[in-house]
């Protein structure tokens, strides 16, 4: 598998990409081309075009979950294959849209309103085929969508962010919709993930159990990690200690104070739009 960052907070040296408070990546395998996320605006169609990366040519876009961060480039993504119908673009193939079955639920926060997808489920669908789910849902022989994740451990995911609004009442949310991407490597797993609202630990954990792998290679994406209770930092660094994934490319919603945390207990590396990894 072929991973490229398309969108992150943050850009690499003498790399003329464009960065966003958001996260896209383009992953090629098993002859499946697949977008997860498409991070706040088009800046991720516009970063692909520069490093040659065909966004109209996709067999699956997955959603970590329903933020603006993470959804708002949907729009653009409609346009994008809108305007090559009408350019009449040979070879284009319109992806499936996959994502935990609340993520396109309203959610609002406090001072700001609407955080949520700006398209909603029933204009998506007249683009796009939608499949959306809690249960895993295999993409290819060796990636796996999580669907809806357990949340096990004790310091995570208990505060919620802002409230959702699910049909006919309004609750805090407490992000279910959040989900994660596992990949079988040769030498273990990779797991892909958004924000880790769900808990970092309790996806990885998760990934785990669905995949049959105690082995981890590498953890991809936000930890959501910005200036985080005392015992949810220390959860973290013990478990990630124990667990000695190879490497971690933690990025996005990772504060810096964290990330030097995490640096005492994993192999930390750095994340910038534009960065290719390969995995076996």
């Amino acid at each position: 598998m072929q991973l490229t960052v398309l969108v992150d907070n943050n850009t690499i040296i003498d790399r003329y990409l464009i960065g966003e408070p958001g996260l896209s990546f383009f992953l090629e395998t098993g002859g499946k081309r697949i977008l997860f996320d498409t991070g706040y605006s088009d800046a991720f169609i516009q970063n692909a075009g520069k490093i040659g990366i065909n966004l109209r040519v996709l067999d699956y876009v997955v959603l970590s979950h329903g933020h603006m961060d993470h959804t708002w480039g949907l729009d653009p993504l409609i346009r994008l294959y809108t305007e090559a119908i009408i350019e009449n673009q040979a070879g284009m193939l319109k992806p499936v849209v996959v994502g935990h079955s609340d993520v396109f639920y309203s959610k609002r926060l406090k001072g700001m309103g609407e955080i949520g997808s700006t398209v909603a489920k029933s204009k998506l669908s007249q683009h796009f085929e939608l499949k959306l789910l809690k249960n895993p849902l295999w993409l290819t022989e060796k990636l796996v969508f999580l669907g809806e994740i357990p949340r096990t451990y004790e310091f995570e995911a208990k505060t919620p962010l802002g409230t959702v609004l699910k049909k006919s009442h309004e609750e805090e949310d407490f992000l279910l919709d959040d989900t994660a991407l596992a990949y079988k490597a040769k030498d273990g797993l990779v797991i892909i993930v958004g924000c880790s609202h769900s808990g970092i630990c309790n996806i990885v954990e998760y990934a785990k159990k669905v995949c049959q792998d105690e082995r981890v290679l590498d953890i991809i994406g936000g930890f959501h990690l910005l200036s985080p209770p005392r015992s949810q930092m220390d959860g973290v660094k013990d478990y990630l200690r124990t667990l000695q994934p190879k490497e971690v490319h933690a990025c996005h919603c990772t504060d810096l104070q964290a990330k030097i945390e995490l640096s005492e207990v994993v192999n930390l590396k750095e994340v910038g739009v534009g960065l290719k990894l390969q995995y076996d």
